[in-house]
């Protein structure tokens, strides 16, 4: 399948590099969390602050950042239920409220 000129333009943005390097990084952390990795929990907590503080960055698209809206909660979820195994979830405020990510960008902004 042959790429328009202006998709392949924005693939090659700088922009789009970033939020693929993000992306991959979450998507990392979230795998390593998932395999067991000690630490991985900050890790993936980082990884989704760095996001977070990147799609709040112009001139990106809304569009661009919703995986970061979609993957959020899920990465919550994650982190608490590890936490919960290991027995460190009563140290996290509002763990066990926590459900979705109020920070993060949703498309009714």
């Amino acid at each position: 399948m042959r790429q328009t000129a202006a998709a392949s333009h924005r693939a090659a943005s700088p922009g789009s590099r970033r939020i693929h390097r993000l992306m991959d990084e979450v998507y990392r952390e979230m795998y390593l969390l998932e395999s067991g990795r000690p630490g991985a929990e900050m890790g993936l907590a980082l990884a989704l602050l760095r996001a977070r503080v990147a799609s709040d960055l112009p001139p990106e698209r809304r569009e661009d950042w919703e995986w970061l809206r979609t993957v959020c909660p899920l990465c919550l979820k994650m982190i608490e239920e590890s936490l919960a195994r290991g027995g460190a979830a009563a140290s996290v405020p509002g763990s066990a409220a926590a459900t979705s990510c109020a920070s993060c960008p949703s498309s009714g902004d």
